[in-house]
């Protein structure tokens, strides 16, 4: 009997064990979600804020957002162009393609694909105050995430040099005037590019009416005229160059300012790191968020860097904390797995839009694109052709001398040659707005080559 008892109680335990076992094995993640879902507190409601808004469709043609539009209490559509209706579904058969501003939309697939990786909530007390608690403006953190990408990457030299933040590109290339610049108001710094250049360059320098610097114009013109042995010139280096994408280098040889916003793989071939005294990067051409108003000098030398960070201090105390949080979340899914996931899906992207945009010219004897060379990319280890964020069209005909005119009579808008300070013969068409407008371009210049033939193609 006692053996009999022994055998029944040794059974029962080992029959509890296991179902214990199975319990905790089976529910340990339930539990912990039960756990963590209890934890929640103060975010639960701007998360659910949050996941209504994104939740709206739009038809995928348009966006909802927290801080847009409202009708009724509750956000509406904002539709793209082309797009109308409560739900952005109703296109507009005459809508013009509108291929002028530099919008990044393009890459807006990759980050709802990455929506949860790239999310931030942020509480009502974060960071209120001006400074980090070193005493600085600028995160460390971010400053590390920075010179990571650019090591993965190997599109600049970081170490040993010092870096800034700015709310964009733009503010920083005025911040880096301003520190190169004569100091003798007497004999003020002449401002060079060379044609086509960014127009920013000539608008910003016209509007600050600085004494210690002023426009000189065309590098090339400049040079022909001048000798650079008595006069002191600040040059701008636009790396790919904006309009036509080609990789500049300085003209003159003297102080300059690298502007490298396209200086990534999607864009160009990167042939080697670029390695000269001061070099800008934003964010909206690397990850598409051009609203988030991120950019970033690297300067050699600690004077000038002084001179820039005083600049942005005094113009700004510094770039806003809740930007820095939301930008390091961006870069950090930016370099998983090496950057291979972003800059493959925008390498792609902007390769399909180039093969379209190409097979359309080629039909063409009355427009031209700038030619396209293939360069070795130490990034993929493989000669590619660049990808230009623009088409660089040419009119051919001789009675075309305002190619933007031509263009708008067909209902393509894009920005005219002499806002590069180049000849009218020449328009600037965007191919980073979003796949709407993209397939809208595309679309009106298949009609406008095919008249060249005498019958209008189907696309």
């Amino acid at each position: 009997m006692k053996k009999y008892c022994y055998g029944i109680c040794l059974l029962i335990s080992i029959t509890i064990n296991i179902l214990l076992s199975i319990y905790i094995y089976a529910g340990g993640e339930n539990n912990q979600e039960i756990s963590h879902q209890l934890s929640l507190t103060w975010s639960e409601k701007a998360a659910a804020e949050a996941e209504a808004v994104a939740a709206i469709s739009c038809s995928g043609h348009g966006r909802a957002f927290l801080e847009g539009l409202i009708y009724d209490g509750q956000p509406v559509c904002e539709c793209y162009d082309c797009y109308g209706g409560p739900d952005c579904s109703e296109l507009s058969p005459e809508c013009v393609a509108d291929a002028d501003s530099g919008d990044p939309l393009f890459l807006e697939p990759f980050w709802m694909q990455n929506v949860a990786d790239s999310s931030i909530l942020i509480p009502g007390w974060h960071r209120m105050s001006y400074r980090y608690d070193d005493y600085t403006m600028m995160s460390t953190e971010l400053e590390y995430y920075i010179r990571k990408l650019h090591s993965i990457v190997g599109n600049a030299i970081t170490e040993g040099r010092y870096m800034v933040f700015g709310v964009g590109s733009s503010q920083l290339l005025t911040a880096a005037l301003y520190a190169l610049s004569s100091e003798n108001s007497s004999s003020p710094s002449n401002v060079l590019a060379t044609i086509p250049y960014y127009p920013m360059y000539k608008g910003q320098t016209v509007l600050f009416n600085s004494e210690n610097f002023e426009f000189g114009g065309d590098t090339n013109s400049w040079r022909s005229n001048n000798s650079t042995n008595n006069m002191d010139v600040v040059e701008f280096v636009t790396s790919p160059n904006n309009p036509d994408g080609e990789l500049k280098k300085s003209v003159l040889g003297g102080k300059t300012i690298h502007d490298h916003a396209y200086f990534w793989p999607h864009f160009t071939p990167i042939p080697g790191p670029s390695d000269h005294d001061l070099m800008i990067f934003t964010l909206s051409k690397l990850s598409g968020h051009a609203g988030v108003r991120f950019g970033w000098a690297i300067i050699k030398d600690k004077d000038v860097y002084e001179k820039v960070l005083n600049y942005i201090s005094v113009a700004d105390m510094g770039i806003s904390k809740d930007t820095q949080l939301r930008v390091l979340k961006l870069l950090k899914v930016v370099t998983e797995k090496d950057g291979k996931p972003l800059f493959e899906f925008a390498y792609n992207k902007m390769k399909d839009r180039w093969d379209r945009l190409t097979s359309i010219f080629s039909k063409s004897t009355r427009f031209s694109i700038q030619k396209r060379h293939p360069l070795h990319c130490n990034f993929y280890n493989e000669t590619r052709l660049p990808s230009p964020a623009y088409a660089w069209v040419k009119c051919e005909r001789e009675e075309d001398d305002d190619c933007g005119a031509v263009l708008e009579a067909s209902k393509i808008v894009g920005r005219s040659g002499s806002s590069f300070s180049a000849k009218n013969r020449y328009t600037r068409l965007s191919l980073i707005k979003s796949q709407d407008d993209f397939e809208m371009l595309m679309q009106r210049l298949t009609e406008l080559v095919s008249l060249e033939n005498g019958s209008v193609e189907t696309m």
